[in-house]
This record gives structure tokens, C-alpha cells and sequence, in this order.
């Protein structure tokens, strides 16, 4: 082949890659455009003042189609489905108690995304600001806002598989004291100490004494349920095959998201609830694959997120196995509930 044959091949293999990653762009570009405009027959979404503090309500991450995508917005808890308010606060998870938020927000810069997680007053107004090192997956604060919790992944972004690896923190809401990660936790394994350079944790939940928390904790390609102390920096293990927790309002149970042999490796969990005094689990009538940590709407119901055609849809399902699951909000994610 000759050297013209070789310039001739390389420049147009160059040209075909050019047009790609214009096709690419321009797709992007498009996609982005009809993401700015309002969804057809979609939910109602109106700029407005949201709080923290206001009874009844439920806080959101809306995920309508239009200029107010992915801003927290709010409904009457008892008409999770009717006209949204939007305070123009962006976030990608979120979560809200006693009057505290925690937002985890993109940063966009000129090459690559940066994130950050933001403390929020009852007014939406920023208390403080972390950076987060990866892109953010779950978001909690304690009952008393004294707390806040999230997750991030920072290598990886699916929790189907086993190539990734999770960095979660806990901020101290009036001080500012950050655990910038449970690693530095002790851990204990069946009664005795345990380490492993493959630990990872993710979703934190909190109890209301502002010391007991619990989480998720994965090592030699097991789960477990681990019960943390603030005071003792300790993790204890509690129950396996437990993922995303998500502590009742008395206390005493454990909504989750359980690995059943047989399912897909890209959808393998079922939602269950785990009794914390006699350890036993009961399933859930939900029957579809839900990747993510349920939120407790009352004593009696677990709310949670699952793929739609704007992104995710909310659905709830009674906790105590029985009746079934009904959609209640499309376009919606990261709910928390406002008493």
C-alpha cells in the first residue's frame, strides 16, 4: 500500500469519527432541547415558595420534562399526583427532616461534572457545603436534623454488579463535623472485629436518640444490615443480605431491598421488611426489581422509585405484605415527607 493509499484511508477514517461525534453532539444537544420543554399530559408544575416546615407536604426531585426538571418541588402528601410547586432548587438525590434538607447537586464544569451536597435550612437557603467524590446515590437526614447522610459512587454506578466501590459520609448538621467516610469506622463481624480492604457502605439510615444509625455494608461479595454507633465510631453487623435501609418511624423495622436467587443480575431484589426484635423478614407485594432505599410515608406504608418514561415513577405498597403496589407520582424521585 502505498503512502497516498495510507492518508487516503486515515483521513477518511478521521472524517467518518468527526461526523460521529457531531451526530453525537447534535443528538445530545436535541435531546437536552426537548427536555426543557414541558411534558405533554404531564403534571402541572408551577414556580412557588417550598418549605421544609409546612405539614402535609411532600418534597420531591421533579422529573418532568420542562424548566423546572429536577428542581425540588412539593404536593399535599394526600395528592401525591395534583400540581407541583417548584422552588428552583436543583438536586439529584434528597432528603428532608425537622426542618433540614440535604441536596447532592452536579456541579457542570467545562470537561467533566464535579458534585457537591448541600445543607439546607427550612427554606431551602444553603447552611454548608461538601464536596462529594463521586456521582451521588443516596441521601438521608436524621429525624431530629441533627444528621446528614449520603452516598456516592466513585467507582462503578450500578449496585447490580460487584465492580464498584461507594464512599458514604455523615455531616453533623450544627457543627459541621464531616465523617468523611464510614471506613474509618470499627467493624464487627459476628461478634468479632473484622477488616477487609474491599468494604464498602451505602444507605445510611438514622434513628431518632441522634447515635444509632444503620446501613448497608458489603465485603467478600455478601451483604449485611449494620447497626452504627456515632459515639463509638463502631458498625456492627446485624442481618445479611440486607440492602438500603430504611428505619420505620417507632423504630423497629427495617424496609430493604433483598438479593432472591434466580432474579436477573441486572434486576436481582425483591422489597422486604425486617422485624429489628425478632428478626423476621417479611416480602413485599411488590413483585418488580426495586433499586433503591424506600422511605417510610407513615407506620404503615414504604413509598419508593421505579424506572418511567420521564425517568422514575413513585409507588407504594403496604409494609406488612399485604394489598398491592399502586403508582402514585410520575416524574418523581428522592421523596420526603414533611409532618
Amino acid at each position: 500500500m502505498t503512502l497516498r493509499s495510507r492518508l487516503l484511508i486515515l483521513l477518511s477514517a478521521l472524517a467518518v469519527l468527526a461526523a460521529v461525534a457531531l451526530a453525537s453532539v447534535l443528538h445530545a444537544s436535541a435531546r437536552a432541547e426537548r427536555r426543557d420543554r414541558t411534558q405533554a399530559g404531564g403534571p402541572r408544575v408551577t414556580p412557588g415558595t417550598v418549605t421544609l416546615t409546612a405539614p402535609g407536604r411532600m418534597v420531591f426531585r421533579n422529573m418532568a420534562w420542562g424548566p423546572h426538571r429536577d428542581e425540588l418541588t412539593t404536593v399535599p402528601a394526600g395528592a401525591p399526583a395534583g400540581p407541583r410547586t417548584s422552588s428552583g432548587v436543583k438536586c439529584l438525590r434528597f432528603y428532608a427532616a425537622a426542618g433540614t434538607g440535604v441536596c447532592l447537586q452536579a456541579v457542570h464544569g467545562p470537561v467533566s461534572d464535579t458534585y457537591r451536597a448541600l445543607i439546607l435550612d427550612a427554606h431551602l437557603k444553603e447552611r454548608a457545603h461538601y464536596d462529594v467524590p463521586g456521582i451521588p446515590s443516596r441521601a438521608r437526614v436524621s429525624p431530629t436534623g441533627h444528621y446528614a447522610a449520603w452516598t456516592a459512587f466513585v467507582g462503578g454506578d450500578s449496585y447490580a454488579g460487584t465492580n464498584f466501590s461507594t464512599r458514604t459520609a455523615i455531616a453533623d448538621t450544627r457543627t459541621g463535623t464531616l465523617v468523611p467516610s464510614l471506613e474509618a469506622f470499627r467493624i464487627v463481624r459476628d461478634g468479632r472485629p473484622y477488616q477487609s480492604s474491599d468494604v464498602n457502605f451505602w444507605g445510611v439510615t438514622f434513628a431518632s436518640d441522634d447515635r444509632t444509625f444503620y446501613a448497608t455494608l458489603a465485603t467478600k461479595g455478601s451483604t449485611y444490615l449494620v447497626r452504627g454507633d456515632l459515639h463509638t465510631r463502631t458498625l456492627t453487623t446485624v442481618h445479611p443480605n440486607v440492602e438500603c435501609p430504611s428505619l420505620s418511624p417507632d423504630g423497629t423495622r427495617i424496609a430493604y431491598k433483598k438479593r432472591v436467587p434466580g432474579l436477573p443480575k441486572d434486576a436481582p431484589w425483591r422489597l422486604y421488611v425486617l422485624d429489628l426484635r425478632t428478626m423476621r423478614e417479611t416480602p413485599l407485594a411488590e413483585t418488580r426489581s426495586v433499586d433503591d432505599q424506600a422511605v417510610w410515608k407513615d407506620a404503615h406504608t414504604v413509598v419508593y422509585a421505579l424506572p418511567g418514561d420521564y425517568g422514575a415513577d413513585l409507588y407504594q405498597v403496604p409494609a406488612d405484605g399485604t394489598g398491592t403496589a399502586r403508582r402514585i407520582s410520575v416524574s418523581a424521585v428522592s421523596p420526603a415527607y414533611v409532618d
